[in-house]
């Protein structure tokens, strides 16, 4: 079942959830409503606008991201398309769903390929979504990947821009071992691809550091109950536990780490959580927890307070935070156009090679891509109620 909905070029106010998408199922009837099957399409790249699928996730644990992240690639869209679009194509953003099960998500991707002619596929999803859809899109149409990550990607046109691993946690870990005389160490993530290859490498940090590990495990995504998992941390007594969980997984783990007490005694260092999460965890059971991230909503910069003042012009007051997460498919598509315009082309041949050593400027201020690798200020921050307070540049 193919999911989307299409952008108007201007942007426009934040969109509920149960309005966000369309679905397409396979029948005649539907399918004569198709550009492909009216005649309307026409041959990819010799169109007017560019067309942007982007791949978001409103379902399961990451879902708690949908809605930033779609706020965020919308405020691109309009900024962008105001300067003119890319080589002067307005972009025209679709929405995929990037949750459940992995054929289905594969299935969407194919036919926004090969039915919605998408130009290109962009958005923040788990690595195990992005591993399944780099299969799909090798070598046929560029693939910009936003949300920290474990790293190493190196698949032909994918475009990978988040944290790793090397640059978010390394330096967190030698902060906790100095500043917190942290060497006992319990590693705890969710059960897919970025928790297993992040905790390889963040096992050496640690060791480098002079800590060690007193264990470690993968739980299964959706798992809410952790009363068996707390239980072996208290009985490991580490310094640090290192959480890995994503999403909802993380604010359910998180919730009660404090409420069974550990929090007053047990530091926390988190990988992906950012404002969004932190909401849900709540302020009372943020005692003692630290995070590490490229972004955070309260660094004070020209370029972020710029950014969240277009943000809250666009959507309002009230609308859900933006957190690193979310902010990375705003930096996607400005990273997309800066690379787009010095290629001079969306072809893969041209455009990977200018993306691969680029500068962009997004929310973050500038970042620097070099041989492929995002290069970016790096925060350590610690919670403090329901918003983070910033101890150090990494």
């Amino acid at each position: 079942m193919l999911s989307t909905v299409n952008y108007p070029a201007h942007g426009g106010p934040a969109i509920p959830p149960h309005l966000l998408f369309r679905n397409l199922s396979s029948t005649a009837a539907d399918l004569s409503l198709s550009p492909v099957r009216t005649g309307f399409s026409k041959r990819r790249g010799a169109r007017n606008k560019l067309r942007v699928g982007n791949f978001l996730t409103f379902s399961g644990s990451p879902g708690i991201w949908g809605l930033s992240s779609t706020n965020s690639a919308l405020l691109a869209v309009s900024e962008i398309n105001q300067r003119g679009g890319i080589l002067g194509r307005e972009i025209e953003m679709s929405m995929y769903d990037a949750g459940g099960p992995l054929d289905d998500v594969v299935r969407r991707a194919e036919q926004a390929i090969a039915f919605d002619e998408v130009d290109l596929i962009m958005g923040s999803h788990i690595s195990a979504v992005r591993v399944a859809l780099r299969k799909v899109t090798r070598s046929h149409i560029p693939y910009v990947y936003t949300p920290v990550y474990e790293g190493g990607e190196r698949t032909p046109g994918v475009m990978a821009i988040g944290e790793t691993p090397r640059w978010q946690s390394r330096p967190a870990i030698e902060w906790l071992a100095e500043v917190k005389k942290a060497s006992r160490w319990y590693l705890i993530g969710s059960d897919y691809v970025w928790p297993w290859q992040s905790h390889r490498a963040i096992k050496k940090y640690i060791t480098d550091a002079g800590g060690r590990i007193v264990g470690e495990e993968f739980v299964p995504v959706g798992e809410d109950n952790h009363e068996a998992h707390l239980a072996r941390i208290r009985a490991a007594k580490p310094d640090v536990v290192l959480i890995s969980l994503i999403g909802t997984d993380s604010i359910m783990f998180n919730r009660a780490f404090a409420e069974c007490g550990l929090a007053a005694t047990t530091l926390r260092l988190a990988g992906a959580m950012d404002e969004t999460v932190l909401l849900g965890i709540g302020a009372d059971n943020a005692e003692n927890l630290f995070c590490a991230s490229g972004y955070f909503n309260c660094v004070g910069s020209r370029p972020n307070d710029e950014f969240l003042s277009r943000y809250r012009a666009m959507f309002g007051p009230h609308a859900p935070p933006v957190g690193s997460v979310g902010q990375s498919n705003y930096e996607g598509l400005r990273f997309l156009a800066a690379a787009v315009e010095r290629a001079g082309s969306l072809s893969l041949g041209p455009l990977l090679p200018a993306a691969r050593n680029i500068v962009y400027a997004g929310a973050r201020g500038p970042v620097t891509i070099r041989d492929g690798h995002a290069e970016m200020p790096m925060y350590l921050a610690e919670a403090d109620g329901l918003d983070f307070k910033l101890i150090k540049t990494l």
